[in-house]
């Protein structure tokens, strides 16, 4: 990363000594309120955020980034702070917020503090608009300013108090360039004419939320499950069922109890006895001590369910095109495949399968179904070809 005289608009100026690590930690709630009073009177914020996904049963948000365009803070859930402070600086319209890959981040700032954002960029939108082939941030930075995100720390538990130096100069490092990148980004979507898409494309992950699973069977959602028989599927959602009590009770995730493998050979060979599990190449005496009268007992639980309770995975099919609607679909893709090429954009970016079928049905085409940006660049082009 570049120093605070050659990168003074992210950086905290640097007189004699560099500012400790520490210092930008915030775990009070007056410095916290004070920072909120300062980073309302920015037009741009960049942040980003640390969970515990891969450590915790329940996940939850444990660092908060923020980078103003003269410094950078952490900022600390877990330290009983009122991050409601926050939420008037994210849906203030007039402050964009910078975010790369918002996705998760989205869902978890709802999930985790009820907080919306509104005037969102993302860079990684940004990037793939401006056909990057490579839009992760590691690989921007990189690129563009020729620093190195160090990977140790992307998997690191960040419940954990307290951080080292490196973990915070880590997490600083993911919002401190993202102004920057930001500006470079914007740039040059002015100069292609695309702002207005990337626009258009973070407004609709700003509104991105987590779904319930209340109520719905693990198996369905489980990979690889539209292979496995309606048995088979009992079964497993009996195993996953075992496996989530015990990941719940030793506030772990579920893959560190027993992986996804494993369960779906279980599964599939429904062993009846602890020789049966031995039979299971991946199953170790120590793990058949721990888990395998439960696992035995969820298989016996998934073979006695009735037959017409099993499991159905739902149709999987695409819809039966006529012959019209086929002539349209492969019209479009094969507009679609010059489209991208001229664009210089992944063909999924252009318009993905499911709208070109879509589009395809009888009757005018359907314009409607397009986006803001796809109606503008090439909704005419549409109608024309398969009117």
């Amino acid at each position: 990363m570049r120093d605070a005289e050659t990168d003074g608009k992210l950086l905290p100026k640097i007189t004699d000594e560099p500012t400790p690590v520490a210092a930008h930690l915030v775990t009070d709630q007056s410095t916290l309120n004070l920072l909120v009073e300062r980073l309302s009177r920015e037009t741009v914020l960049a942040f980003d955020l640390e969970a515990d996904s891969l450590h915790h049963y329940t996940e939850k948000v444990c660092l908060l980034q923020v980078s103003s365009e003269s410094e950078s803070k952490l900022i600390d859930p877990l330290a009983s702070l009122d991050m409601a402070v926050l939420a008037p600086i994210f849906a203030n319209p007039a402050i964009k917020k910078i975010f790369h890959g918002a996705d998760y981040d989205m869902r978890s700032l709802y999930r985790d503090f009820g907080i919306e954002v509104v005037n969102l960029f993302d860079t990684m939108i940004a990037s793939q608009f401006l056909g990057e082939s490579e839009f992760g941030l590691a690989a921007l930075l990189k690129k563009r300013f020729g620093v190195e995100l160090d990977k140790r720390y992307q998997k690191a538990d960040w419940s954990k108090r307290p951080f080292s130096n490196e973990m915070m100069e880590y997490a600083m490092k993911d919002t401190s360039l993202l102004i920057e990148l930001y500006r470079q980004l914007e740039a040059e979507l002015i100069a292609k004419g695309r702002l207005a898409w990337v626009d258009e494309e973070s407004e609709l992950v700003a509104g991105v939320r987590s779904a319930s699973r209340e109520g719905e069977l693990m198996c369905l959602r489980f990979k690889g499950a539209n292979k496995m028989k309606p048995r088979e599927l009992a079964v497993l959602e009996e195993l996953l069922r075992f496996r989530d009590e015990k990941a719940r009770s030793a506030d772990v995730p579920p893959f560190r109890i027993l992986g996804n493998d494993l369960l779906r050979e279980i599964a599939e060979k429904q062993p009846r006895s602890n020789s049966e599990l031995v039979g299971i190449h991946t199953m170790s005496a120590k793990l058949i001590e721990r888990l395998g009268r439960g696992l035995l007992q969820a298989v016996a639980a998934g073979l006695a369910v009735p037959q017409d309770k099993l499991p159905q995975m739902p149709s999987g099919r695409r819809p039966v095109l006529d012959r019209t609607q086929e002539e349209r679909v492969k019209k479009l893709k094969v507009w679609r495949e010059a489209k991208s090429a001229q664009l210089k954009l992944g063909v999924g970016l252009v318009a993905n399968n499911t709208l070109l079928e879509a589009l395809a049905e009888p009757g005018p085409p359907q314009l409607t179904l397009l986006k803001r940006w796809q109606r503008e660049a090439f909704g005419e082009e549409i109608a024309e070809l398969i009117a």
